[in-house]
């Protein structure tokens, strides 16, 4: 199941300000988690079950101190301290579920996921960063759905949600980006060129221009 690119990580990362840098790197673990759950659930029951489990623990922690799970004990440290609330990370729970309750995965399912793991992410890590735009909620389901092509084994389908992937991601870039959330705005960015033809350092230029530009 998909998750992102550790490379593209470390580009957000280091684009991001160091203050914020260990709540992103908190995001991308959670989300990397909940991945794994749907990676090796053999049983959709049973990874329901474990989904649960983390959707529940993490509305606790609006309420509660965090359980003996370093991941849940990272959220409270470095997530809620910036009036993040942990029923919006719960929200993102919803996306993997939608990929192990559907036998096979169809179009539904999948818009599903992208809105609340690829927009849901991308609001998160938006107010982690202070600012928002109405740019993100494309260009977060375009980077979940063009990483979700990668992983599906119908081919129909991964052409659909390339597809799809590509369409939010032009409407994504169709106008300026505030330089605070350019860094989460790479994932989609990169998410898009991977999809053309191109050469690495041309590649690379468009990430530096975007960067600087916005565009």
């Amino acid at each position: 199941m998909p998750t992102q690119s550790p490379t593209d990580r470390s580009l957000v990362l280091a684009a991001a300000p160091i203050a914020v840098r260990a709540a992103l790197s908190t995001l991308f673990a959670l989300d990397d988690r909940l991945a794994d759950i749907v990676r090796t659930t053999r049983e959709p029951l049973v990874g329901q079950m474990r989904l649960t489990w983390w959707y529940e623990a993490l509305v606790a922690l609006d309420s509660t101190a965090a359980p003996a799970e370093p991941l849940l004990q990272d959220v409270q440290r470095t997530i809620l301290p910036l009036g993040i609330p942990a029923t919006s990370l719960a929200g993102m729970v919803d996306g993997w579920e939608a990929l192990i309750v559907v036998d096979p995965v169809d179009i539904a399912a999948i818009a599903r996921h992208a809105q609340a793991r690829g927009a849901g992410l991308f609001g998160i890590a938006a107010r982690i960063l202070g600012a928002d735009s109405p740019l993100l909620v494309a260009a977060g389901e375009g980077w979940a759905l063009a990483d979700l092509a990668a992983h599906l084994s119908a081919p129909a389908l991964a052409d659909t949600a390339t597809e799809l992937a590509g369409d939010r991601i032009s409407q994504a870039f169709s106008g300026n980006w505030p330089r605070r959330l350019r860094p989460i705005a790479l994932l989609s960015l990169i998410a898009g060129l991977d999809r053309t033809v191109g050469s690495p350092i041309g590649k690379a230029f468009r990430v530096a221009q975007f960067r600087l530009t916005g565009r």
